[in-house]
């Protein structure tokens, strides 16, 4: 089979395109054929090995996983024999957030994995570009936040991957929803459904007047110092960055009752249950994709410099 595998940390020109053996399914495992995956800044951390922390765990050299990516669409081709929930021909959408794997053509991947199958109207590049912002935004909303009806919530970077779909989230909760992008961005921005949109480039929203239940950095740009004046007594400051300084700070100011930092290992906290969820919601029109690129397996290196441009708007897919 074709897989893009990394070489080294290093530039995008560190993938490359090889033809590997095609695995075979465990008895408890489904093998997939891969239709869509999607390139992310985690993927490019990744690739880079920066910050070191990923390096420490993954690796201090070189990749200890050769092939990148997590989430992954398709179909199943077979599965092992104490397999008792899938099928072969099921449409399925999975994270492979142990091994990774997904820039390959085939993948296995354990039944207990975060699985789900697709339904029917909904693409394989819809389903995993959803699963891609849209389950970090669900971690950080529904679980850490526990967003609810009324509350004013702000979302930095809310044209990207996880802001857009943290927008339609907010929104279907019954929040009043703020989006920051920039200008160019404000009207994908209202369509996901923000009452209001702050363009970055003429307005620091941290000089706001004011103040929000939730403060969601969907993109690690804004610190919980910078935050802290535009959050109420009780606010939350959420951030996808994983920084040392972060951490800190959320334990800190966990043992009071104001002002909070909520840091979370959004990745390795989805299950079946949150794929599930996702799919009900795009399939009822909850959630919509947003798409931005497309890119064929082995131009893999083309969509992760995209990515680094840090222009990008929603998601950008690799298509087999």
């Amino acid at each position: 089979m074709r897989a893009m595998v990394q070489i080294s940390y290093g530039p995008p020109e560190v993938i490359v395109l090889q033809e590997i053996p095609k695995p075979s399914p465990g008895s408890k495992e489904l093998l997939i054929r891969v239709h869509a995956a999607k390139v992310g800044p985690s993927d490019c951390a990744f690739r880079k090995g920066n910050p070191f922390m990923i390096k420490l765990l993954y690796g201090l050299s070189r990749p200890k996983f050769a092939i990148g990516g997590t989430e992954l669409a398709g179909v199943i081709e077979a599965v092992g024999e104490e397999v008792q929930h899938f099928k072969p021909g099921d449409r399925i959408l999975g994270m492979s957030v142990k091994s990774f794997g997904a820039f390959a053509e085939y993948k296995c991947l354990s039944e207990e994995s975060p699985l789900t199958v697709i339904p029917d109207n909904i693409t394989f590049e819809e389903a995993v570009g959803v699963c891609d912002g849209g389950a970090t935004a669900l971690t950080f909303l529904r679980d850490k936040a526990k967003l609810r009806e009324g509350q004013k919530v702000l979302i930095n970077g809310a044209s990207g991957a996880v802001g857009i779909y943290a927008v339609q989230l907010a929104k279907s909760y019954g929040a009043e929803v703020t989006g920051v992008c920039s200008g160019a961005n404000e009207s994908l921005v209202r369509n996901a459904g923000a009452d209001f949109v702050i363009d970055y480039t003429q307005k620091d929203f941290t000089r706001s007047d004011k103040a929000y239940d939730v403060v969601f950095d969907a993109v690690g740009k804004r610190s919980f110092p910078e935050c802290r004046r535009v959050l109420t007594s009780k606010g939350l400051y959420l951030t996808t960055a994983p920084k040392l300084s972060t951490l800190m700070q959320m334990m800190w100011t966990s043992l009071f009752k104001g002002k909070r930092a909520i840091l979370a290992t959004a990745g390795l906290m989805q299950n079946k249950a949150n794929l599930t969820y996702l799919m009900e919601l795009t399939n009822n029109g909850t959630l919509n994709a947003v798409i931005d690129r497309r890119y064929p397996l082995e131009h893999l290196p083309d969509a992760h410099k995209y990515v680094e441009t840090e222009r990008k708007k929603g998601n950008v897919i690799i298509d087999f």
